[in-house]
């Protein structure tokens, strides 16, 4: 019998429910990927690009692109910081917040959906072996 492979098992599992999400999300104004960006953004602090990209294990020439797309649909902005002017931090607009809120209450119905499909003791056990499986790769 051929071994289990575990990680191409996470991988479709993780792009089915990615590509889902992202269906979702768009259906309501935005992918998932600005989703998770306003999502950090929320609190409206303002954040260099590269520690969103670090946050959002993104590489930081695709996390600054999809800011330049985000800036020119007008749901984020980049402002120099006070402190240090060579830094530029970006924060999230009137426009974004809206906008995250619709997006923030259509994932938490995805996610909502999602829980349901398993049961408690199914979720719990998933739950308990994913960070398992984490904690030995650390």
């Amino acid at each position: 019998m051929a071994p289990i492979d575990i990680t191409l098992i996470l991988e479709q599992a993780q792009r089915r429910l990615s590509r889902e999400l992202d269906r979702v999300l768009s259906e309501v104004g935005a992918p998932a990927e600005q989703w998770r960006v306003l999502d950090k953004l929320s609190d409206e602090s303002g954040r260099p690009i590269g520690e969103l990209a670090q946050q959002l294990s993104m590489n930081p020439p695709t996390m600054t692109k999809l800011i330049d797309r985000m800036v020119a649909a007008g749901l984020v902005q980049r402002i120099v910081d006070d402190e240090d002017s060579r830094r530029v931090l970006v924060f999230i607009t009137d426009a974004g917040l809206v906008l995250f809120g619709k997006l923030s209450q259509k994932a938490t119905e995805f996610h909502e959906g999602l829980a349901e499909s398993l049961n408690a003791r199914e979720a719990l056990q998933l739950s308990k072996l994913l960070g398992h499986l984490t904690n030995r790769l650390n």
